[in-house]
């Protein structure tokens, strides 16, 4: 089945869907820098491409899906001291999804999905505290896999679980499998790595890019990465998204 964008059906369409059995997908990514060599949507790229494949997940697994506009702009604190990263405050975010979650409930869909690829804590912390408003309230499930908790992370690459992975092989390999001509190709061939593991930053207390060992926005071996990687990642990224929806949905019954 075609999977269905929400912005580009009409009223009419969606009076026909059977919302009891559909989840609204939301992908959620940021502006912010990504090394010399990523453009600043990398992770709304991303998080796109992680609806998609969970959205068709899904859709294999009896359910329908329904893609939301992406959301672009949520809290980036660790990259704010970068030109172009656009950082807005937690608690915005929190509301947004809080009221989305609300509204879709309204309309009797089964729950809102967060496809993210973002992984400043600031703006996890938004997204578990909105998940936590909508359950509060009665509004319907908010369910949001973290990539970098178990069992999620170790169903990703082996740079992913170093936790050296913004703007490096991971993430590269994503968006050259999708939008390789965003891609500073000639640029990105001659990064040396940069090991440095944000995880573990900011497990000591670092609180932006520099700190952790990051003066240009990456972490990671940029140089290493394929599009046949980031084709295989996104597969991967889909099907933790439809398993999260599907373990919440049973847990709520």
């Amino acid at each position: 089945m075609a999977i269905r964008e929400l912005g580009e059906m009409t009223f009419e369409d969606v009076s026909a869907m059977d919302r009891s059995r559909t989840i609204a997908v939301l992908p959620v990514g940021a502006i912010e820098a990504h090394g010399p060599h990523l453009p600043l949507a990398t992770d709304t790229v991303i998080a796109a491409a992680m609806a998609r494949a969970g959205a068709a997940a899904l859709d294999a697994a009896g359910w329908h899906a329904v893609l939301l506009p992406p959301l672009p702009f949520t809290a980036a604190p660790f990259a704010a001291a970068f030109p172009g990263t656009l950082s807005v405050a937690p608690g915005t975010v929190t509301a947004l999804l809080a009221d989305l979650a609300a509204e879709l409930a309204r309309q009797g869909f089964a729950a809102l999905a967060i496809a993210n690829a973002h992984l400043d804590p600031t703006h996890l912390a938004a997204l578990r505290a909105g998940a936590e408003r909508a359950r509060t309230a009665h509004a319907m499930p908010l369910v949001f896999p973290e990539l970098s908790r178990k069992p999620w992370a170790l169903r990703l690459t082996e740079e992913f679980r170093t936790g050296a992975c913004h703007a490096g092989r991971f993430e590269g390999s994503v968006v050259m499998a999708e939008r390789p001509d965003l891609v500073r190709e000639a640029l990105r061939t001659t990064l040396p790595a940069n090991p440095a593991s944000l995880s573990t930053a900011i497990r000591d207390g670092r609180t932006t890019f520099a700190e952790a060992g990051g003066p240009r926005a990456y972490f990671g071996w940029p140089a290493d990465a394929t599009a046949d990687e980031g084709r295989a990642t996104i597969a991967a990224l889909g099907g933790i998204l439809a398993d999260a929806v599907r373990d919440a949905l049973e847990a709520a019954r």
